[in-house]
């Protein structure tokens, strides 16, 4: 019974009611400038780790920085929150890019793009010392948009999610009704899928009602949150849809910029640090979780076959040569980042023992 109340809670996102702020302290001298910053999530863990960048700008900024963290449709819908800071409506939110990669198709390969043997932490390096960070900006400029934004928070592989059976082959997938975002969607289409896009609140009960087949969300705490539990026992680890994944967090230029540049370090050096924090939390959730989905709610976890992921490189491919071919900043964008995972991959591939091996060895 508690855990249904729990999962009612979350869905609801009563952590904030209404409009009302997220640990908002108070400012004795009155002298703070204060940014107002609307998050996509409206409860769960993703809420959490918005907050915990929030307060890491406030241990490092004392009186002189204030941040009102709103939870998701607060001021604006998630779709309008990159405009409503762009305008000025909000200061700053809490995101990631897949949510407003309609804009540009370019804008899903900084989080949701192709994987070229690299994980999100390798993807995080290209963004600071690979080029990322100045191709970001230079779309940011082509698209017009009035923003400073920082990444944070190297996600793990998004699992491929919970089918109504094991999926053994790629062949199994072709028909469903599938939810995911992004470039991934235009994979899966690829792969023969018919895809939905829904926010996550709205996956649990569109699968319940037969309105999707399957779907994916991000990762065992979120999707036991959400309930998916209950509506399919077969959930599959591993994937390349979204193998890459961080947050964004965006700034409305102009009011960033008339930030001293003390408080202007503070936001982007509180992204960085928020980055080990969020790899520590969420590795330890997410796993305690997923025992959680098995032991206690009987759910079969597979790890999902080579030969599905093979499929979805080769749709990958085909997707982002197709687009390439009609967008010349995109290609621009994938060149610049096979280059650098080519380079920092061969490295770590070459260096990294097979820790699978040593797991075996002692855990069997």
């Amino acid at each position: 019974m508690t855990d249904k109340l729990n999962r009612r809670k979350f869905l609801r996102g009563t952590a904030v009611a209404g409009a009302a702020t997220l640990a908002t302290p108070a400012i004795a001298d009155g002298h703070a400038t204060t940014l107002k910053m609307q998050a996509a999530w409206g409860g769960g863990i993703f809420l959490e780790n918005a907050q915990s960048y929030v307060d890491r700008v406030h241990a490092m900024a004392g009186n002189s920085l204030k941040i009102d963290l709103l939870a998701v449709n607060s001021v604006v819908k998630t779709s309008q929150m990159q405009d409503a800071v762009h305008r000025g409506v909000l200061d700053a939110c809490h995101y990631v890019p897949a949510y407003w990669y309609s804009k540009s198709k370019t804008a899903s390969l900084f989080g949701t793009g192709p994987c070229f043997g690299w994980s999100s932490q390798e993807v995080l390096g290209w963004v600071n010392y690979g080029g990322g960070q100045e191709l970001f900006d230079e779309l940011m400029g082509d698209l017009g948009l009035n923003l400073v934004s920082f990444f944070n928070s190297p996600m793990p592989a998004q699992p491929l999610g919970w089918f109504k059976e094991e999926i053994k082959s790629a062949s199994q997938m072709e028909g469903l009704k599938y939810r995911t975002v992004g470039l991934a969607a235009d994979v899966l289409l690829e792969m023969g899928m018919s895809v939905v896009q829904l926010p996550g609140g709205e996956i649990q009960p569109a699968m319940k009602s037969g309105l999707i087949d399957a779907a994916e969300y991000n990762n065992p705490t979120s999707d036991r949150d959400f309930g998916m539990q209950d509506v399919s026992k077969d959930y599959h680890l591993a994937s390349f849809h979204q193998s890459q994944e961080f947050f964004e967090v965006s700034f409305n230029k102009k009011k960033f910029n008339k930030l001293p540049e003390e408080l202007q370090a503070i936001l982007k050096y509180a992204s960085e640090a928020e980055n080990s924090n969020f790899y520590w939390n969420n590795t330890k959730r997410y796993s305690d979780d997923l025992e959680k989905l098995q032991s206690e709610h009987g759910v079969n976890v597979h790890r999902t076959p080579d030969s599905v992921m093979q499929a979805q490189l080769e749709a990958w491919d085909v997707v982002t040569d197709r687009i390439a071919g009609e967008d010349a900043f995109f290609a621009k964008v994938i060149e610049s980042q096979k280059a650098y995972a080519k380079n920092v991959m061969g490295y770590l591939n070459l260096n990294q023992p097979d820790y699978k091996l040593a797991y075996k060895h002692y855990f069997g």
